[in-house]
C-alpha cells in the first residue's frame, strides 16, 4: 500500500496527523549521538527549524507526546508534539537554525548547521524528533494508520522516557519517503548520527533555514 501527502501539520489537527516529521536535526542534537537517549530531558526554551532536499527513512513510527521544558526565562512549559521515529534514515541537504534572541549588545544571534550535501547524506540510527510543525510531500509504504502506539511494530517503539499514552493514535510504515521537507522541533535524540560535510557558522540577527 502507498500513500502520498502534501502539506503541513499543526497540533490543533494533531488527531489527522499523517506527516512524519524529517529525520534532520543535528547540531544541537550531535551530543546525544553517543547512545539512544530519549525525551526524557527537559527541553529547551528554544525551539529550531530544519529543511532537507529528501528523507528516506526505513521503519517509521509517529504518536502524540508532551514534552515538559523551561522558556527562556525559566518559567516551566509543556509542549504538545508529534514524535516522529525511524530505525533508520538518510537525510540529503540538511540545515538547521536556531535563534537566541536578546542578547546583550548583540541582540538575536542565529546558529545554521550544515550537513548531508555533496553526494553524502547524513545517517542516523534510532532516531526520534519532536515535531511542533512539518511541510513536506511524503509517500509511505505499507502505511498502517490508527495503530495503537504500544503496537507499533515496524518502527523503534516508544522512546524510553516520553510522554506518551501508549494506548493512544500512532500510524506505521515499513517506510517513508520526504522530499521539500520543512520543520520545527523541540527535540531529537539518536542512537548515532552521521553528520558528512558538516558546517557551523554564528552571526548576528535573525538568519534561518526558512
Amino acid at each position: 500500500m502507498e500513500s502520498q501527502v502534501r502539506g503541513g501539520t499543526r497540533w490543533k489537527r494533531f488527531a489527522v496527523v499523517m506527516v512524519p516529521s524529517v529525520a534532520a536535526t543535528a547540531a544541537i542534537g550531535v551530543a546525544l549521538a553517543q547512545g539512544a537517549l530519549a525525551a526524557s530531558f527537559s527541553v529547551s526554551g528554544q525551539s529550531f527549524k530544519v529543511t532537507a532536499d529528501s528523507l528516506h527513512g526505513e521503519g517509521f513510527e509517529q504518536y502524540g507526546a508532551i514534552d515538559s521544558g523551561y522558556t527562556l526565562d525559566g518559567k516551566k512549559t509543556a509542549h504538545p508534539v508529534a514524535v516522529s521515529a525511524f530505525k533508520s534514515a538518510s537525510i540529503t541537504n540538511m540545515c538547521q537554525s536556531v535563534v537566541t534572541p536578546d542578547i546583550p549588545l548583540l541582540g538575536s544571534v542565529s546558529l545554521i548547521l550544515k550537513a548531508g550535501g555533496g553526494g553524502t547524506p547524513v545517517q542516523a540510527e534510532n532516531l526520534y524528533i519532536d515535531v511542533e510543525d512539518l511541510e513536506a510531500n511524503a509517500t509511505f509504504h505499507n502505511i498502517d494508520i490508527g495503530v495503537a502506539a504500544k503496537d507499533a511494530s515496524k518502527g523503534p517503539g516508544i522512546g524510553k522516557g516520553d510522554a506518551a499514552n501508549p494506548y493512544g493514535f500512532a500510524q506505521q510504515a515499513d517506510s517513508a519517503d520526504l522530499t521539500d521537507v520543512k520543520q520545527t522541533a523541540w527535540a531529537t535524540t539518536a542512537g548515532t548520527f552521521k553528520l558528512s560535510g558538516l558546517k557551523m557558522s554564528l552571526s548576528k540577527g535573525v538568519k534561518e533555514c526558512y
